[in-house]
């Protein structure tokens, strides 16, 4: 058998939460089979078996949370798993078998036992409580026989333990009643310290819908708590409680008025990197309102594109291009402050971050050197990274090293915010809802598609002049996209 525990599945991880068992016990697997999928505090991740075999045991009940290196499954041959464990033979100087006298060993042997045959007819066993006799006869005949069958598996004489008065095969001799051993020990007893026995999907049954597993008594297999038991238990507890026909106003009661989440996974991530950020880079924020309306013909165009068919084309990418090109002039955008090394360090790469809302929090994938790939290459890049965090299946090492991040809440309806620098960036751009406005162009009000941009940057190393370049660089190419064969 063989148990699989929990490993690090990202740099400096110390525990995650069983999402959702992939496999139940009697499964049959094979290496590199998906069995679970865990939350960490950076993503949902799914964990393939290292092993090959049944599934024995699911260890962790799903909605628990583990540290790393806490055994959660067990895999194996239940075969094995269920044998017998062979039971040691006895010493082979504490049996001697009266039916053979010479298999004592000794002619001394062979002479003791003929002796008490002799002398004393059957062997019998001692009354309890008595004297022990004295005599040297008496103390050299208190050995212990074990164990002594005659061939082919009758028993011989009973066993001798001490030289007492023989008590007559007819006499009924009272047994003392004694109380037997306890089974459980006396703490384990009490309901409220005995863990119910249940599989793992019935405990997560039976906490979703509310109901203490150690108040029921299973009808499973060995006092086992069943699915049916937890349905049956909640469907009664339902009933007992009649539904009112009209029932006058009153006050809610505690439990109506809040929900109590805990704080885990990506979202504690989120809170922690936010926190820390906000704490620790001076933030500077600058709003620019763009004309943007030569962009989205543009975006049109593209959409109709043979190259383009197969990915996403929105404004967003048309941004990201004008990101990547601006930084050119201002590559200190690009760049990230080691307050413990006091150096500033300029990357040569960028490792664009496009902020995500997932049901499970706000995760940041970012599309590794998209400074190298082309228009074509960026949309499908952007289409993949955006896909993949939706469903809340992007992997730490897709958010981790990014250098530059933008947030859409555009897409919100929102014009615009002061959004937090992610940890181990310098700067962020906030992309607004693209809406129709009056605009003056040529002294004439004219309608236009017109959206905001706001820059957040850290005022240590990145001054005004800097970042005031950066965004006016970004907001020109999407005023006039033309002006990117200018970078």
């Amino acid at each position: 058998m063989s148990e699989f525990k929990l490993p690090d599945v990202g740099e400096g991880l110390t525990e995650a939460e069983i999402v959702a068992w992939k496999v139940k016990e009697g499964d049959t697997i094979e290496i590199n089979d998906v069995i679970v999928e865990i939350e960490t505090a950076k993503s949902l991740v799914e964990l393939p078996s290292p092993y090959a075999g049944t599934v024995l045991s699911l260890m962790v009940a799903e909605g628990e949370t583990v540290p790393v290196g806490t055994p959660i499954i067990s895999i194996g041959d239940p075969a094995a798993a269920g044998a017998p464990v062979p039971v040691a033979a006895p010493a082979p100087d504490m049996v001697i078998d009266l039916s053979n006298p010479a298999a004592s060993g000794s002619a001394e042997g062979e002479s003791l036992v003929g002796r008490m045959k002799a002398d004393r007819g059957p062997l019998r066993r001692p009354r309890k409580g008595s004297a022990s006799p004295s005599s040297e006869s008496a103390a050299a005949t208190q050995m212990q026989v074990q164990g002594a069958f005659a061939p082919g598996g009758a028993q011989s004489d009973p066993v001798v333990e001490t030289d007492e008065p023989a008590v007559p095969a007819t006499s009924a001799r009272p047994v003392p009643d004694e109380p037997a051993p306890a089974l459980v020990p006396p703490e384990a007893q009490s309901p409220s310290s005995v863990r119910a026995l249940a599989k793992p999907p019935v405990r997560k049954l039976a906490k979703d819908l509310g109901i203490d597993l150690t108040a029921l008594t299973g009808s499973g297999a060995g006092g086992v708590v069943t699915r049916a038991d937890v349905e049956s238990a909640a469907n009664g507890a339902r009933a007992s409680v009649p539904e009112p026909v009209q029932q006058p106003a009153r006050p809610r009661g505690p439990q109506e008025r809040e929900t109590r989440e805990p704080i885990k996974g990506v979202r504690k991530m989120m809170a922690q990197a936010m926190v820390g950020s906000a704490f620790t880079a001076p933030h500077v924020t600058e709003w620019i309102t763009v004309d943007v309306t030569r962009t989205m013909e543009l975006v049109e165009r593209l959409k109709a594109r043979r190259e383009l068919r197969d990915v996403k084309v929105s404004p967003l990418l048309v941004l990201s291009r004008a990101v990547l090109l601006a930084m050119r002039r201002t590559p200190e955008i690009n760049s990230f402050w080691d307050d413990q090394a006091q150096e500033v360090v300029l990357k040569h790469y960028v490792n664009l971050g496009i902020a995500a809302a997932t049901p499970r929090g706000l995760v940041v994938p970012n599309v590794k050197d998209a400074d190298q790939l082309d228009l074509v290459g960026l949309a499908g890049a952007l289409s993949q990274l955006t896909a993949t965090a939706r469903e809340g299946r992007t992997q730490p090492a897709e958010m981790s090293e990014g250098t530059f991040t933008i947030t859409n809440v555009g897409v919100f309806g929102v014009d615009a915010g002061t959004p937090i620098i992610n940890p181990g960036e310098s700067a962020i751009l906030c992309f607004g809802a693209v809406r129709k406005q009056p605009w003056v162009v040529d002294d004439e009000i004219v309608v236009r598609q017109i959206t905001t941009l706001a820059l957040s940057f850290d005022h240590r190393h990145i001054d005004g002049e800097k970042g005031s370049r950066f965004l006016a660089d970004v907001a020109g190419i999407l005023e006039d996209p033309a002006t990117a064969l200018l970078f």
